[in-house]
């Protein structure tokens, strides 16, 4: 039973975040799918360097308290 109750907080929680994506997507004038394009490319040329963790990479876009919008990338290095 917590099981569901917790699921579906979650999901709540994402589909606020895609909505919230989606949004940002169309203020900015990108394509839907911006996000994970970049993210690719990322991989692909931080692949190259053995120093990072390319399957840790990630890209979001995030609203911030003063009201814009950030591009925030982040790439791990390996430990």
């Amino acid at each position: 039973m917590f099981e569901f109750l917790f699921k579906r907080g979650k999901s709540k929680d994402d589909a606020v975040r895609r909505l919230t994506l989606v949004l940002a997507y169309e203020r900015k004038g990108l394509p839907p799918n911006f996000v994970e394009r970049l993210r690719d490319d990322l991989v692909l040329v931080f692949s190259k360097y053995p120093q990072f963790e390319v399957k840790g990479i990630e890209v979001d876009i995030r609203r911030e308290k003063e009201g814009f919008d950030e591009l925030w990338i982040s790439i791990p290095f390996k430990t």
